[in-house]
């Protein structure tokens, strides 16, 4: 069974939106990037990552880290021969570092005063039900 470890090792944010004015609605641009799957030992790799968040012209977030992969020897050899062929890696992995750093970039945003990197849920808008009327009166 696959074990991935994920650890933030570069933290860089800036606003270049002034403080003062209301940010516009913006579409976020969130992208990870897997730098390369090494192989360490047999049963061990480490997958370096970038996971930068974009708001044009407003502001840019950029996390850098690296995840530890342990697992059975089959299961490394696979992961790593899979990269050397141009292979994505398997779910787990990226969902990891996306689950650790998209955890981090929300409190940066905070601290930024920007909109989170995740959608929001949002709130239906209430329909006004207009009753239709019967032709029938069904009166007693």
């Amino acid at each position: 069974m696959i074990s991935v470890d994920v650890s933030i090792t570069n933290v860089s944010a800036e606003r270049f939106w002034e403080i003062r004015k209301s940010i516009p609605p913006v579409r976020i641009n969130t992208n990870i990037s897997i730098v390369a799957i090494e192989k360490k030992k047999e049963d061990f790799l480490e997958v370096p990552f970038v996971l930068t968040t974009i708001y044009p012209s407003i502001a840019q977030i950029s996390l850098r880290g690296r995840a530890s992969v342990k697992g059975t020897t089959d299961e490394i050899k696979k992961i790593h021969k899979d990269y050397g062929e141009k292979k994505p890696p398997p779910p787990i992995i990226l969902q990891s570092i996306y689950n650790v750093a998209i955890v981090e970039s929300v409190l940066i945003s905070r601290t930024l005063k920007i909109p989170p990197p995740i959608p929001l849920p949002g709130i239906p808008k209430i329909k006004t039900l207009e009753k239709k009327r019967s032709k029938l009166d069904y009166s007693a």
